[in-house]
């Protein structure tokens, strides 16, 4: 899954909000020089994404990305789920829910990797997570990820696919987002029991 989903999937905590923002940024034993809270979110990031890795509806969305892209159509699939996530009314108010998760994130500075640190400053200014909901926001998300992805090659299809296949994608995302809500409330209750 891509930022948004994974803010959304921290159930309004802080620190496990952070922790499941910076995991990508986080290597290896890293995760250990974070406060248990943060941990828990930097561990229920991982789950979330195995969980959507390898469940069989994100699969056969992959499959409308794939040929141009290969390995890179999970990715562009994160991405365009947290479009129909950012216009899904499970999220009723998306303009604060981006501007409480932006000052959560802010609010836990200290502890943000540096990389991470100079994204954020993007993602913050420019509202990532509000604009997920527009068709600009998915291009510029595919076009950022392009960029940092060495053979991805340009973008340009991946727009052109996500509008061809949009119906396709979203009943991909209809039916796999509640399973994965699920999934992640579970492994999140389950996380913070254990420092019980």
């Amino acid at each position: 899954m891509n930022y948004l989903a994974h803010a959304y999937l921290s159930f309004g905590l802080p620190a496990i909000t952070v922790g499941n923002l910076i995991s990508d940024f986080v290597k290896g034993k890293q995760k250990f020089t974070y406060p248990a809270a943060i941990q828990q979110g930097i561990v229920l990031h991982r789950a979330i994404d195995t969980f959507t890795d390898t469940h069989a509806i994100t699969r056969q969305a992959k499959t409308f990305f794939r040929e141009p892209y290969g390995l890179y159509a999970g990715p562009l699939v994160d991405v365009a789920y947290d479009h129909f996530l950012a216009v899904d009314p499970v999220i009723p108010d998306l303009k604060a829910f981006a501007q409480q998760t932006y000052k959560q994130v802010e609010e836990n500075g200290a502890f943000l990797p540096e990389r991470f640190a100079r994204m954020f400053f993007y993602m913050r200014t420019q509202d990532w997570l509000y604009n997920y909901r527009y068709r600009q926001g998915i291009l510029d998300s595919f076009s950022g990820l392009a960029r940092r992805a060495t053979y991805m090659g340009s973008a340009e299809a991946a727009g052109r696919l996500f509008e061809t296949h949009y119906t396709q994608l979203q009943a991909c995302y209809r039916e796999f987002f509640p399973e994965l809500k699920d999934f992640a409330s579970g492994t999140l209750q389950q996380l913070l029991h254990e420092n019980d």
